[in-house]
């Protein structure tokens, strides 16, 4: 799983934007946008981190390298910090 944190996507136009551009990349990836926590996390076999880094920037946007976090598991609280 790749992941990124792209801070300048604010509202909902910026994460169809960065979809659409992953999608241009690896029509097949499975892409996961959490706009509150400004998180792109893509699943491919097509593309590799530096193609998907580079369509997002020509989208117009700063993807920065962060930790693919699994989704989640449906427990309820629970968290890193144990709050």
């Amino acid at each position: 799983m790749i992941a990124f944190e792209v801070n300048d996507m604010t509202c909902g136009h910026c994460a169809s934007t960065i979809t659409k551009a992953v999608k241009q990349t690896d029509r097949d990836a499975a892409v996961a946008v959490d706009l509150g926590n400004k998180r792109v996390q893509i699943e491919s076999s097509a593309a590799d981190e530096a193609e998907f880094k580079a369509a997002i920037e020509e989208a117009g946007y700063t993807p920065v390298k962060a930790a693919a976090v699994p989704a989640s598991s449906g427990k309820a609280g629970g968290s890193c910090c144990g709050s």
